[in-house]
């Protein structure tokens, strides 16, 4: 028997249409070798987004392709990811050491943005990614109490912050440096300020993706972000309910007009099931994500459910993704993240960090 062709493996690679990503490994430029020795083949994969909770079902699939084959015998297929940094607004360039940020926004309160952002970003980070999140919600901090944080950054040099950390996340948020019951009564110009040093004074240390978790609304705190925080993508989190809809088009179209791609949206609350009896409701209505997902040609990354364990977790101080890491629920909040990753790894990348940077002295 004939020994098989690196073309024959491709081939039976390419039918497969890797989900997160929506086409083949082969198109993705993830297949980066393949090894034929006699009958035995090696499958070299590298991804480019974190897939801890997949990687055992991608492997599997490609090992069942390339061993139909003819002339395959033993097959061994290798699957890992790197994350590159991705290209941002065209006139900034990326803060150093955060590769990709990340923007989790809303039209309007009380869509459980907050709750999303955090678990998003515990699902990253479950997924294999460096991760930390920014509270930008200099009016109304809320991940200090979501992490469970308590104390104040250290500063080792007197102008910058040390993140705190929690979940093996790096955090910041203007919650640390003041008390939890002190009102912030600023200005707007005061609060874009406030947003600016906390991304731009803190010391995160290597990351992947940098989760910020942005106040409600389209106001002066999401311009600055737009026209001043190098994003390389935002996310909206909505309900099913057509007046958070409403407000959400707005979210979705204001970063379209700053050039800012939207990865994807997030229906929050859609459906609730009775813990008693099991039976399902649409409170908020139904299909509305969906519809507008496809208006506007933007992905539905994933519907959580009204469910009264997550308000509980994250009010707690220990949201689900690592209070439940075996629950459904934590399992939606994985596959958002990937499907996050994967979307963003598709886009261009930034190659501003592989050149070197020229400064012209008068001597």
């Amino acid at each position: 028997m004939s020994e098989p062709t690196k073309e024959a493996i491709e081939a039976a690679i390419k039918g497969y249409t890797e989900p997160h990503l929506g086409r083949d490994l082969v198109a993705a430029r993830a297949i980066k070798g393949i090894a034929i020795e006699g009958d035995q083949v090696r499958v070299h994969v590298v991804l480019g987004f974190p897939a801890k909770g997949a990687r055992a079902a991608i492997t599997e699939v490609l090992e069942q392709r390339v061993r139909a084959v003819a002339g395959v015998g033993a097959v061994q297929v290798d699957v890992s990811w790197e994350i590159k940094s991705h290209s941002v607004q065209k006139s900034l360039k990326p803060i150093d050491n955060v590769k990709n940020i990340i923007a989790v926004a809303s039209g309007k309160g009380g869509v459980g943005k907050s709750t999303t952002a955090v678990n998003l970003a515990l699902a990253l980070s479950a997924e294999g990614a460096r991760v930390g999140i920014l509270d930008a919600d200099i009016y109304g901090p809320s991940q200090p109490r979501m992490l469970g944080i308590t104390g104040k950054p250290e500063s080792k040099d007197g102008s910058s912050l040390e993140p705190m950390t929690s979940y093996d996340l790096q955090a910041m948020s203007i919650g640390f440096l003041i008390d939890e019951e002190t009102p912030m009564i600023w200005r707007g110009p005061m609060v874009t300020q406030a947003l600016e040093q906390l991304l731009n004074d803190t010391n995160w240390s290597d990351l992947d993706y940098l989760v910020i978790d942005l106040p409600p609304g389209t106001g002066d705190t999401q311009l600055t972000l737009a026209q001043k925080v190098p994003v390389s993508g935002a996310i909206i989190v909505t309900t099913p309910q057509d007046i958070a809809l409403l407000d959400a088009r707005k979210g979705l179209k204001m970063f379209q007009k700053v050039e800012v791609p939207v990865l994807g949206i997030i229906e929050n609350m859609s459906i609730h099931i009775c813990s008693q009896c099991g039976h399902e409701e649409h409170i908020f209505g139904t299909g509305g994500g969906q519809k507008m997902s496809e208006q506007y040609g933007v992905d539905l990354l994933g519907s959580l459910p009204l469910n009264g364990h997550i308000r509980e977790e994250t009010d707690s101080g220990k949201p689900t993704v690592v209070a439940q890491p075996e629950s459904r629920v934590t399992e939606i909040y994985r596959e958002i993240a990937r499907k996050t990753a994967a979307k963003l790894s598709l886009q261009a990348k930034d190659y501003a960090a592989k050149f070197p940077r020229i400064v012209i002295q008068n001597n």
